[in-house]
């Protein structure tokens, strides 16, 4: 095979170019603004000589800036190599995608109906959340968006110099606005915003991903010689859906109110319809054919009188609009019966008139209908061009956009719980603290009755006014336009049978459960969140339990009925940020494994297939990864093609905000879902022999990072060796920074932990504990150890772990840590804590490389070219924060004063964010 024209010499060279170009546009505006000393400091980052004390005002924004240039030279060069590959070395050339896969699947001896099975079964749900890692503003991210835009548009070898030139003033336009905006929020932004931005991703930019995506599948398809009629059934086709938490998760969060929940679903509703209208709309202007000149199949003409008569008036006007064009008629009456009006010019209203659709497997009949008729009259072109697209949108997106899932903390039930039974007049103030077997006790013999406890719209109490608000809101979108826009039920710091149970009498409630014949039954799925390591390792049991529950069954077989499913389905989720937290990275991410294999098999004995959620984060420490690798690294019996998981903060816009993004990051989870699914099939259930010594490190590196966290001088060091007091006072996100308000470890939220470690560059979460593992195993099982070496970068599971924790150890810079930890005013927790961080370092980075076999920047050249491109930016900004932490804390500890440098502070957190691309 011919060798890229894109070497990875020329890669970085292309990244500089771009760079070079952004920033001399960026100089230059500055200068006409008459910064022109921000202008002269602002070099390529190799050319910083700037001290803290000789900054610029402006020049932490200006560096903020230039990390934003910096990504979208990076991201444009990634997108072009991967077309100059693909134009080379053909569809198979890119690893994780399409043509890659088919290609492995193909050399791994599975044919291509085989394939074509599978490929039916796989559906992939990414969940936006609008967990607090975003640190740019939304009207920042718009006009980052268009400057990526415009260096992709420059790459067009067409334009003369002149318009060359149009290009680089319109770049120079949108850096002056950016320049001008303000970058750091001044106010935390209110849910109905978050839903704003998350909405946008959901109509603008997944729907024009979706078409690009399938005929990325259908060319690989061809590309590898397989059978066409295999997928032409447009069914035959991966299913890509989303799922929302924006507006549904209050698990702490007060402001995810009832109210906001109805908001937030009629809103993801409107938007669904409106999208649709457009599109149908659209679609009847091109498909303009004449039933003069083609034979208009029989079926066509009965859909047409059939829908035009319950539509009165309107249906006739449908009709008569376009005489003798049979196609464009019956897309004329299916705009009608769309439940929405969008005759108001003010306002666009919901319409749940009679003779409208009530949901959306009805408009897909009726555009299956069309495609067939096309068909019919050898239109096939124009139905796999025009019909199929939007035929596949609305399977993937309906009436609804995205599954709203809700969340809530345990702990908040038992509370609600206790409201109730007060309420009722009975004892039970104290339910959260009772005992597990009255507490069942007690739950068997309620969800035994169809009686509620109290009456609708009595109020009881908070906690319980909230939960059962919230429920009832749920169950009337039920009622009326069915499930598909509602996710699931879901407990965090889920500990015990009846923490599960307890959702099903509360949603008894609020009319969320039903009477049948053989009892009480739950319409929406209650789903445990397994968290914690200690959670994890109990939840093989707790499930068990769940799954044999009898009102699970029946729950499990009612909405199995509902959904038309093959199988009953029960949702897991398992979280990776606070196990991390919890007991770091090495025991979280072995503990996330072994759970998932022994919850697969609960799910096996039970008759029951397990759909995992998997809820991670954007940074290592909290489960992000490369997303081939992750999928290649789940047990083989966890995974069936079915995969929904967490899109959190600034990963939305670092994967989706551009469409080429997009598309790239939707296909790696389709594709690399596909390719886990099918090995899975192929490989023997068997344990592999590096297993049991990954029980061992696991639990070593657990004493060793527990002993960290636990010293008593730590959290004192955590407080003042990272800028984690700046970080809650920002406003990046709606939710609180600690789930109840306490200052204390267990408290703190993983995002803002991660969050703190990763700007002072400890990030200490991603690695501690590691080294004290290996050596360990080294040295007391030196066979163990060589096995590693030379197996534990070829297997996936472990492969995974090493690779992300090298990648994390890169990121750590010794010097700055060293910085960071001199704010620590009491110098024996000081040296005593850094002691022990100092030490694990050298250790973590010198057993890793004995793993590589060589230093890490040799092998993970591109993560230390990044990095390296990086750092005299970073250095710079480290050192501003530091200094104006340390003014910062000891104004407001002399006089309570210091909050006008608030805001430089939190600009150095958003520089230093964007610099690293990471925050929580």
């Amino acid at each position: 095979m011919n060798a890229s024209p894109v070497s990875s010499i020329a890669l970085p060279q292309k990244v500089e170019r771009d760079l070079d170009f952004l920033l001399d546009c960026f100089r230059e505006v500055l200068e006409e603004l008459g910064e022109r000393e921000v202008a002269q400091h602002l070099s390529r980052p190799g050319g910083v000589q700037a001290t803290p004390g000789s900054l610029p005002e402006r020049m932490v924004q200006a560096y903020s800036l230039a990390f934003h240039l910096l990504n979208i030279a990076e991201e444009n060069t990634a997108a072009q190599q991967r077309r100059v590959k693909e134009a080379a070395e053909g569809v198979a050339s890119e690893p994780g995608l399409w043509g890659h896969v088919l290609r492995h699947l193909k050399e791994r001896g599975l044919g291509a109906r085989q394939i074509a099975e599978v490929l039916a079964q796989v559906r992939v749900e990414p969940v936006l959340t609008a967990h607090p890692t975003e640190v740019k503003r939304a009207s920042v991210l718009v006009h980052h968006r268009a400057l990526y835009l415009l260096l992709v548009k420059r790459e067009n070898q067409m334009w003369t110099p002149l318009e060359q030139q149009a290009i680089r003033e319109e770049i120079k336009r949108v850096l002056e606005l950016v320049w001008r905006t303000g970058e750091i929020f001044l106010e935390k932004p209110d849910v109905l915003s978050e839903l704003r931005n998350v909405i946008h991703y959901l109509r603008n930019v997944f729907p024009e991903a979706l078409p690009v995506l399938d005929r990325r599948l259908l060319q690989a398809w061809a590309a590898e010689g397989f059978e066409p009629e295999l997928l032409r059934d447009s069914q035959r086709l991966p299913l890509l859906v989303f799922g929302d938490w924006v507006g549904g998760d209050r698990d702490g969060h007060p402001f995810v109110t009832a109210d906001v929940t109805r908001h937030t679903l009629g809103e993801l509703r409107l938007n669904a319809l409106t999208l649709l209208h457009q599109r149908l709309t659209g679609l009847s202007a091109r498909l303009s054919l004449s039933g003069r000149l083609q034979p208009v199949p029989p079926a066509l003409e009965a859909r047409i009188s059939e829908l035009a008569g319950p539509l009165g008036e309107r249906g006739q006007q449908a009709v008569r609009r376009n005489p003798d064009e049979p196609w464009r008629q019956l897309l004329n009456l299916m705009v009608a019966r769309l439940p929405v009006d969008m005759s108001h010019a003010e306002a666009v209203r919901l319409e749940d008139a009679p003779g409208r659709y009530r949901e959306a497997s009805e408009l897909a009949s009726d555009l299956d209908l069309l495609h067939t008729s096309l068909v019919a009259i050898g239109a096939g072109r124009l139905a796999e061009s025009e019909v199929l697209p939007l035929l596949r949108m609305v399977r993937s997106f309906g009436f609804h956009l995205a599954a709203l899932d809700i969340r809530q903390n345990s702990r908040f039930h038992d509370l609600a719980v206790g409201e109730l039974l007060v309420a009722a007049g009975l004892e039970g103030k104290d339910f959260a603290e009772w005992d597990e077997a009255r507490r069942l006790a007690f739950l068997e013999r309620e969800l035994a009755s169809p009686r509620p406890f109290a009456l609708t719209g009595v109020p009881i109490g908070p906690q319980a006014d909230a939960v059962l608000g919230c429920f009832r809101v749920v169950a009337e979108h039920l009622r009326a336009h069915g499930s598909a826009g509602l996710g699931a039920l879901i407990v965090s710091m889920t500990r015990s049978l009846s923490d599960l149970l307890v959702v099903y009498l509360l949603a008894r409630e609020a009319g969320l459960a039903s009477w049948t014949p053989e009892g009480l039954v739950c319409h929406l799925p209650v789903v445990p969140l397994f968290e914690t390591i200690d959670d994890l390792k109990h939840s093989p049991g707790i499930l068990s339990a769940f799954l044999e529950h009898p009102m699970t069954k029946r729950s499990l077989a009612w909405q199995q009925k509902a959904s038309g499913a093959a199988h009953p389905v029960q949702q897991v989720m398992i979280g990776y940020s606070d196990s991390n937290k919890d007991g770091g990275i090495l025991a979280s991410q072995w503990g996330l494994y072994r759970a998932q294999e022994a919850l697969a098999a609960v799910g096996q004995r039970s008759g029951v297939r397990i759909r995992f959620f998997h809820g991670r984060g954007g940074t290592i420490s909290r489960g992000a990864g490369p997303t081939h690798r992750f999928l290649s690294a789940l047990p083989p019996s966890s995974f069936q093609g079915d995969l929904r998981m967490t899109e959190q903060g600034e990963t939305i816009s670092q994967k989706y905000a551009n469409l080429i993004s997009a598309v790239y990051n939707l296909e790696l989870l389709l594709a690399g879902a596909t390719e886990a699914a099918l090995l899975a099939r192929q490989r023997e259930q068997r344990a592999h022999p590096l297993e049991p010594h990954l029980d061992g490190l696991a639990e070593t590196s657990r004493r060793a990072y527990e002993a960290l966290v636990r010293h008593p001088g730590f959290i004192t060091f955590f407080a003042q060796a990272t800028p984690i007091d700046v970080i809650e006072s920002s406003k990046i996100g709606s939710r609180p920074a600690r789930r109840t308000g306490q200052r204390t470890l267990a408290d703190l939220r993983a995002i803002p932990w991660v969050f703190s470690w990763s700007q002072s560059r400890f990030f200490l979460s991603g690695w501690y504990g590691v080294g004290s593992a290996l050596e360990a195993l080294q040295r007391e099982q030196p066979e163990a150890f060589a096995l590693l070496k030379s197996q534990g970068l070829d297997w996936y599971p472990s492969k995974y772990v090493l690779t992300n924790v090298s990648t994390t150890i890169l990121s750590t810079d010794a010097e700055v840590m060293e910085a960071y930890a001199g704010l620590v005013e009491d110098g024996a927790i000081r040296e005593q804590v850094m002691g022990m961080i100092r030490e694990e370092y050298a250790r973590t980075r010198r057993m890793l490389e004995a793993i590589w076999g060589a230093p890490l920047e040799e092998r993970r050249p591109h993560i230390h070219r990044a990095l390296s491109l990086r750092q005299p930016w970073l250095r710079v900004l480290h050192r501003q924060q530091i200094e104006l932490l340390r003014t910062w804390r000891a104004q407001r500890k002399a006089d309570g004063q210091g909050d006008h440098l608030l805001p430089r502070l939190l600009l150095t957190v958003n520089a230093i964010a964007g610099g690293l691309r990471t925050t929580g």
